[in-house]
């Protein structure tokens, strides 16, 4: 078994207590009081959730198995949920994302392929980005280019604001290596990953 650690963020860490002033900054511009008693606590709060949120450490990505011989056949996760940050509104978005990789020499932990999509989901983020990154890293974690990530996201810059389009679902893949030019590989992953919609 081998571990890789996770490589240092490349933003800065959340400055807490300049999120707090903002945050009362903005109550005060929105016309509300930020002294008032459901209030008082919230630039705190808000600036705890940001930090707990952008400064999220996913743990050990890379954690590998030897195998004898060839799996043989693809390894597939779905049904994660993971929520991100859209950077053009700093509104949520909601995602369930499939994971697929086929095996090489080593299988990986299973944890870690929900462990890649975190490190990507905690930061403001593009729901197309997350979808190519996931499947980019899983590809080096394991060792192999046959890896699917499906992605199929609820974004709230759309439904609360704009539009306000709720029942409106984005769905975004990238698939690598024999997931994306083996036909009858990517009909079987595909039609396990993606969740059926009434």
């Amino acid at each position: 078994m081998t571990s890789i650690p996770v490589h240092a963020q490349r933003r800065r860490p959340v400055d807490r207590p300049r999120v707090e002033e903002l945050t009362r900054q903005l109550l005060l511009a929105l016309g509300e009081d930020p002294d008032r008693d459901g209030l008082k606590d919230t630039p705190r709060r808000f600036a705890d959730w940001w930090s707990e949120f952008l400064d999220h450490d996913p743990g050990r990505l890379a954690t590998t198995f030897a195998q004898e011989g060839e799996y043989g056949d693809f390894v597939l996760l779905s049904g994660i949920e993971a929520w991100s940050i859209c950077e053009h509104h700093l509104l949520p978005f909601r995602l369930e994302v499939s994971v697929a990789y086929v095996p090489n020499t080593a299988v990986l932990g299973l944890s870690k392929l929900v462990r890649h999509l975190e490190a990507r989901t905690h930061a403001l983020q593009l729901q197309e980005r997350i979808t190519r990154d996931v499947a980019h890293d899983l590809a080096k974690a394991a060792g192999s280019d046959d890896v699917a990530v499906f992605t199929v996201g609820e974004h709230l810059c759309m439904s609360m604001r704009g539009v306000e389009a709720t029942a409106v679902r984005t769905t975004t893949m990238c698939r690598l290596g024999r997931t994306e030019s083996d036909p009858d590989l990517a009909a079987r992953i595909e039609r396990l990953a993606l969740p059926v919609r009434a």
